[in-house]
Parts: structure tokens; C-alpha cells; sequence
């Protein structure tokens, strides 16, 4: 399916199944694929945070790649993460998206090292140069330690490669900043911003970003495209009850652990209870089990009920 520009709506960041640590369980994927689309959602993201991407090798990224790009079958965009250390594995995780019948790719910027705004900016150009599809940026600084700058994404936003940004850092502020000074100033009227905390989705729709990659839309996707529709509606009597439900599933769901990993361990415990996967992460992680996964159970027949 074509890259609508800008890409508006719900995009999943879809969960890897897994059969083993590290081994992508393919039917599982295909169906979870199946379950997302039903839902109503605009458009996949594989192989982000959610997705647990960077924690996957070149290997399971490329077979993962592929059966997605198999079971989308271009019913709705596919957008791949290449996030990577070494530019040339980026590129061609690139290369095998476009093969899969991906839409775009999607990179969070060089990893591990310090790197100044001008580097990323150098980096992000020479990306564009090299991939054969569009490119979207992904601000996510808490776990990359490197923001993309306002001035940054101004000056790559004038690359016709690069269409879009998402952002997880969580500012909203940093958000409309960025549709002020890209989308309304006339320098990229078509550039795609999208959010990717859904607790602040709704908001930020209602204000003109246009749409939100949201982990929850794996478990409940209508439930996340009927808040998009109303925000983007303007309808606040609908976007107060959906939002109060979304952020019930955020409560249940993501803070369950003790560790950092918490939303990670919780959302993919929550879709293993739900038949959608196993409940399976990749390393460092370990799966929820006895009473965490005991209480995400009960959540979930909360959540359903």
C-alpha cells in the first residue's frame, strides 16, 4: 500500500511473537497482523521499542521483515524499523523492507555513541541517500540519550526522503513546536507528526498532530482508532469517556513490574493472555509469571468486561 502523506491515524508499534528468546514465532505474527488490521488500525510499525527490535538479531530482523510484509499483503502501510549501531546493517534492513512490500522505514539515529546535532543531521541525510524508501525520524531520547533538535528536524524535514517524526519523549510541547515550525511554517506542509505515548494521544490529535503509535492498539486496536476518530472529530464528550478507558489500560497494564521493562513485560504478558502470542521476550528480558502475571490477568478480564 502507498505511503499516504501525511500518514494520519493509529499506528501499531507491533509486538514481536516470539517462540523462543531471540526466534520470531511467525504464525503468531501473522495473526497478530490479522488482529491489528481488524481493528481498524492505519498503518504497522515492526521492529521499534515495542516490537523490541534493537534486542533482535540481523537474522530474526530480516525473517520478521519479510512475514510481516507477507501478512500485511498492502492492506494497510508497513513500516519497518532499522534502528541499528552500523550504518550498513541499517541500510540493509532498508533494502529488505522495500523487498517485503514496506511502505517506509523508521530509524531512531545512530546508537551508542555521542553524537552532536550536526552528526545526526549528516547521519539522517546520508540515510535518506541510501535507502530506497521514505524515511520516518523516531525521537526517542530515553533510551537513545540523543534528541532530535527542533533545528534538526527543520533541516532534515527538507529532505523529500524523510517524511515523518515520531516522538516518545513524552514533551507534547516539543510536539506542536515541531508542527509550528515544519508543517504550519511551510517548510514541509506534508511532513507526518506522530505520538507515540498514548496517555497524551487524544490531546495531541485534537491540536493537529496526526495520529498516534500506541502500544495498546496491539491488545485493543479499535479501542485506540475510535479515540483517534474523535479527537481528530473534535468531539471532547467521546474523547473524555475513550481516553478515560486508555489510560485505565495504562494503569493496569505498565506499571505492574518493578523494573523499567514494566510496560514491556506487562503489554506482552497482556497479549499472551489474550491468545494473540506467547509470552516470550527476547534478552535481557523475562517474562512476567506468578503473581505479575497473575495481576495482569485479572486487568485483562477487567479490560475485556
Amino acid at each position: 500500500m502507498p505511503l499516504p502523506i501525511p500518514l494520519r491515524g493509529i499506528v501499531t508499534p507491533l509486538l514481536t511473537p516470539l517462540s523462543a528468546p531471540g526466534t520470531v514465532d511467525e504464525p503468531a505474527l501473522g495473526t497478530l497482523i490479522d488482529h491489528v488490521i481488524a481493528g481498524g488500525v492505519h498503518g504497522i510499525f515492526i521492529l521499534g521499542t515495542t516490537g523490541e527490535g534493537p534486542a533482535l538479531g540481523l537474522e530474526a530482523m530480516r525473517r520478521c521483515i519479510a512475514r510481516a510484509g507477507a501478512s500485511a499483503r498492502g492492506r494497510v502501510p508497513l513500516l519497518v524499523g532499522i534502528t541499528h549501531a552500523a550504518f550498513d546493517d541499517a541500510v540493509l534492513l532498508a533494502h529488505a523492507a522495500e523487498e517485503a512490500g514496506a511502505a517506509a522505514v523508521v530509524t531512531a539515529g545512530p546508537c551508542y555513541f555521542p553524537v552532536a546535532q550536526p552528526e545526526l543531521v549528516a547521519w539522517c541525510k546520508r540515510l535518506a541517500g541510501a535507502s530506497p524508501l521514505p524515511v520516518f525520524l523516531y525521537n526517542m531520547p530515553s533510551h537513545t540519550h540523543v534528541q532530535f533538535s527542533e533545528a534538526a528536524v527543520v533541516e532534515v524535514a527538507r529532505v523529500p526522503k524523510i517524511v515523518g517524526l515520531k516522538d516518545s519523549s513524552g514533551q507534547v510541547q516539543y510536539l506542536h513546536n515541531l508542527l509550528r515550525a515544519v508543517v504550519k511554517s511551510g517548510v514541509r506542509p506534508d511532513f507526518t507528526l506522530m505520538i507515540g505515548p498514548e496517555e497524551l494521544m487524544a490531546e495531541a490529535v485534537l491540536l493537529g498532530v496526526h495520529g498516534g503509535v500506541n502500544g495498546g492498539s496491539n491488545l485493543f486496536p479499535k479501542l485506540y482508532v475510535d479515540l483517534y476518530h474523535a479527537a481528530a472529530a473534535g468531539n471532547v464528550e467521546q474523547i473524555r469517556a475513550l481516553h478515560d478507558r486508555v489510560i485505565d489500560l495504562s494503569r493496569r497494564l505498565y506499571s505492574v513490574g518493578t523494573y523499567g521493562s514494566s510496560y514491556l513485560c506487562g503489554i506482552k504478558c497482556a497479549a499472551a493472555e489474550l491468545g494473540l502470542l506467547q509470552n516470550i521476550l527476547a534478552a535481557p528480558y523475562a517474562p512476567f509469571t506468578g503473581a505479575e502475571r497473575e495481576r495482569i490477568a485479572a486487568h485483562i478480564a477487567a479490560l475485556r468486561g
